[in-house]
């Protein structure tokens, strides 16, 4: 048993030296150490040379989370040829230390009760083997935008085939309609240049006007159908994974008269007219945007983070074209995170006035027709003034909420990946899996996780690349030993372990009538075992015998 002391994150709390000399009166246990940092090079060095001295079969670390760690000491007991699944974790920081900060004598009882449960545990655990597979050596790449399609010429360029399937007409997504980034980055001429090296790429072949119509497999074997043409024939797709940049959409709101009056634009609306320097930019006198519409309220909470930028880029461009035009933002919050806030403060610099705004006092628009003169009559609360604005404008731009395309639902049932509450692609871990679901061999990136600016879309899609190459590279994958595995004695057929697998991983075989694991889609995590009325599914590595008798110890 090596109980770590992670510097004071544990020995402040808790009382190490107190748990290692527990440890070390328990049953079976033969050596006892406490450490400073046992995740330490100099640490896995020394479990090595201990579980050689002392001829170890079961190695027990009390520290931090398995979630983090357990991998980097499972590698320690593989490279000393012992079995990687003959070891257990105490969770004895998240669960002891940092929970009960202000009650060390109790986080060390804690302590000590998790390591006398892992030490009932590891009595009782058996060497696991894991499963091989051979991989297919191409990728499946879902939505043809800007994050789609660097992720695919990532993937060709390193010598893999890549299918990538755009439901629209034409590649390059929302990317179309963007003509210049914050910082002068010329977006049509970048996607010009992406589209013609995906379109050439010997390695990628493009379905556009495409949908999935199937998908099943697992990691490194996964068969997709997919829908092409107005005809909607069908073509197979054999690939070892999968990236999803189904990108996003503009919300198509009924607020301030959009769509209705020709003075009232979107933030794509105004760039294309600032960009073809039309007769309404050169004329306009007034101009008012409106931050935050459709985002940030009851039916849609989240933010779509690139608004208040492209307001500013636009404000700053139409600056520039039209000195002389008024500008007006009535924002709720500048969000220009980053070095984006010296645009902010160049804006304010070139004279463009910024309101603030709050959500319960939105502001109102009417149209207007007074001696000769028509506009759109804009009123707003100031909260510093304690008055209400009005301003007539020529011309209103609407900083629009960006949301997910309808078939993410869909797509997220065929490859058995998570959708958060706003409709996005979920990630497995915000920072140790930023790229990656739960589902092995499937990623995401760009608009399809939620809305970004194109060069955190173009990053975002350069790791999908990175970790699906990772897969794809390899002639065999190899999954985890931790799986579910069904006793046909027991079993009686009822289905509920299938029902409630949210891998796809259990199913029922209609004529003998039991439950079949396939185990490379099961990810062990034991919600079919919690589920069975009849206790005939469990789960390698957390056996019932194994669960009571931790239980037992306590």
């Amino acid at each position: 048993v090596f109980v770590c002391h992670c510097g004071i994150n544990i020995g402040g709390v808790v009382n190490v030296p107190g748990v290692k000399e527990y440890a070390a009166s328990l049953p079976n246990v033969v050596y006892v150490d406490e450490n400073l940092y046992t995740c330490s090079q100099d640490t896995q060095e020394l479990i090595k040379d201990k579980i050689k001295e002392y001829n170890l079969n079961r190695v027990i670390v009390a520290s931090c989370t398995p979630r983090t760690h357990e991998p980097l000491f499972q590698e320690t007991l593989q490279e000393q040829g012992l079995n990687k699944y003959l070891f257990e974790m105490a969770n004895i920081r998240d669960q002891c230390s940092w929970v009960h900060q202000q009650h060390p004598e109790e986080a060390t009882k804690k302590a000590k009760d998790l390591v006398r449960m892992a030490v009932a545990k590891v009595r009782g655990l058996e060497p696991l083997k894991m499963i091989s597979l051979e991989t297919v050596p191409s990728a499946l790449v879902v939505g043809g935008g800007i994050a789609g399609m660097v992720s695919t010429l990532n993937l060709a360029d390193q010598g893999f085939s890549v299918s990538l399937v755009e439901k629209g007409m034409n590649l390059g997504g929302m990317a179309r309609k963007i003509h210049y980034t914050l910082e002068g980055g010329d977006v049509q001429t970048y996607l010009k240049e992406l589209m013609e090296k995906v379109n050439n790429h010997p390695l990628i072949n493009v379905y556009t006007k495409a949908s999935i119509a199937e998908s099943s497999g697992y990691i490194g074997n996964f068969v997709t159908k997919i829908q092409v043409g107005p005809k909607k024939e069908i073509t197979e797709i054999k690939h070892g994974a999968v990236i999803i940049a189904t990108g996003g959409e503009e919300y198509k709101t009924k607020e301030y008269f959009y769509k209705k009056n020709s003075r009232v634009l979107s933030l794509l609306d105004l760039e294309a007219e600032i960009i073809k320097r039309s007769k309404k930019i050169k004329e306009c006198k007034n101009l008012v945007m409106i931050q935050c519409v459709g985002s940030r309220d009851d039916e849609r909470p989240y933010c779509s983070r690139v608004c208040c930028s492209e307001s500013i880029k636009c404000a700053i461009l139409l600056k520039d074209i039209n000195p002389e035009a008024n500008i007006y933002i009535l924002y709720r919050d500048i969000r220009t995170y980053g070095l984006k806030e010296d645009f902010y403060r160049e804006a304010r610099e070139k004279g463009i006035i910024f309101i603030h705004y709050e959500p319960d006092a939105k502001p109102e628009v009417v149209p207007y027709k007074e001696s000769g003169k028509e506009g759109l009559r804009v009123s707003v609360k100031d909260p510093l003034l304690g008055e209400q604005v009005i301003i007539d404008a020529d011309l209103l731009a609407l900083a629009i909420a960006t949301t997910p395309p309808s078939t993410n639902k869909e797509l997220s049932q065929f490859f058995k990946v998570p959708l958060n509450e706003d409709k996005f692609f979920l990630e497995a871990h915000m920072k140790l899996r930023p790229v990656e679901f739960a589902t092995d061999g499937v990623f995401m990136c760009g608009l399809a996780h939620n809305p970004k600016l194109i060069e955190e879309s173009i990053a975002q899609a350069q790791a999908a690349a990175s970790r699906a190459g990772m897969i794809l590279s390899r002639k065999l994958v190899q999954l985890p030993g931790v799986i579910s595995f069904v006793n046909k004695n027991k079993c009686i057929g009822c289905g509920e372990c299938a029902s409630v697998c949210p891998f796809g991983a259990v199913t029922l075989d209609e004529k003998q009538h039991l439950a079949v694991v396939n185990d490379a889609l099961c990810k062990g995590c034991g919600i079919c075992s919690a589920s069975c009325k009849s206790g005939a599914i469990n789960l390698y590595g957390f056996s019932n015998s194994q669960v009571v008798s931790m239980i037992d110890s306590l």
